[in-house]
């Protein structure tokens, strides 16, 4: 398959972090765990980075972490306070869709923090990268299904993305399901996209053109014939015409031995557009998944296995 590339495009990368950078966890979504979210404030503090909370990071409003207003509050007056050099979101699960179109984009052209998260969060993701082209970091510090705690690599893999100017290289994983989707060929484009949920919810108010990129999908919980159903919603309107390639994660909570499981939808709908695909990523709700760059310039090789981040060349 031949290669697919997408022009350079303008894009806000914030600086990488300093110990002494300070950074602030916000709830834009659902409620989190408190202790879990402390636990990863102490992670922070040993990597010399000061860390403070939103006004309503712990409150809780039924399944929101408070009101619309009290999140969008909090997470733009991180984006406004100069002192704040970083915005960790403190979990996903629903909510952030209410209020990304409400951010305060003047606030983040003028002064780019990179906003951390997935799932949820990638409706903020989308909204930052539509309105004034910021890039974001798709990772926090998950633990996986078959985890205790944070893994190493999650760990590693945040930091480099976060506080490095270094390449950011995923490989793929053989135990993946999702690799069962790689193809053949190479692509180049700005990396857009997350929890596939998020991107069709998106899809006509906040999710960017994707012609040229290389979509990332990833995805927790859905019937198969919601991923179905999002699938189809996105390549009959459009938004997958004119990819470069696509970058499948973690599907988690999916029955993968049906005799037509989610993986055999996924190919129906990707066989289609033509590109080079490359499953396997360990990017979502997995085991030990890593962090990247969302909006940034990404090399996709599928026989490598690779999707790379080339800091120097983005």
């Amino acid at each position: 398959m031949e290669s697919r590339a997408h022009p350079k495009a303008d894009l806000l990368i914030p600086p990488p972090l300093r110990p002494g950078d300070k950074v602030r966890f916000v709830s834009p979504a659902s409620p989190p765990e408190k202790d879990r979210v402390l636990r990863n404030a102490e992670i922070l503090r040993g990597w010399g980075l000061r860390v403070d909370f939103g006004e309503h990071a712990f409150c809780k409003h039924d399944y929101l972490a408070g009101t619309d207003e009290q999140r969008l509050a909090d997470l733009n007056a991180a984006l406004r306070d100069p002192d704040v050099r970083a915005i960790f979101t403190t979990r996903g699960g629903k909510g952030s869709y209410r209020i990304a179109d409400r951010l305060d984009f003047s606030a983040a052209r003028g002064d780019p923090k990179f906003v951390i998260g997935f799932s949820d969060i990638t409706a903020l993701h989308l909204s930052l990268l539509k309105n004034c082209r910021q890039a974001g970091i798709h990772g926090a510090f998950s633990i996986g299904p078959n985890e205790e705690e944070v893994s190493p690599y999650t760990r590693d893999s945040l930091r480099r993305a976060l506080m490095t100017t270094e390449d950011v290289v995923i490989h793929s994983r053989l135990e993946e399901p999702t690799s069962r989707l790689t193809t053949a060929g190479t692509a180049r484009g700005p990396l857009i996209g997350g929890n596939l949920d998020m991107v069709a919810t998106s899809a006509g108010w906040a999710l960017p053109d994707l012609h040229g990129a290389i979509l990332l999908l990833e995805a927790i919980g859905l019937y198969r014939g919601q991923v179905d159903r999002q699938m189809t919603m996105l390549r009959k309107a459009g938004h997958l015409d004119g990819l470069a390639g696509v970058a499948i994660g973690q599907f988690t909570d999916f029955e993968f031995d049906r005799r037509y499981s989610v993986i055999d939808i996924l190919r129906e709908h990707l066989a289609e557009l033509g590109v080079p695909i490359l499953g396997g990523l360990p990017l979502g709700h997995g085991n030990s998944p890593a962090s990247i760059l969302l909006g940034a310039v990404a090399e996709l090789d599928a026989e490598a296995g690779t999707l790379a981040i080339r800091r120097g060349r983005s």
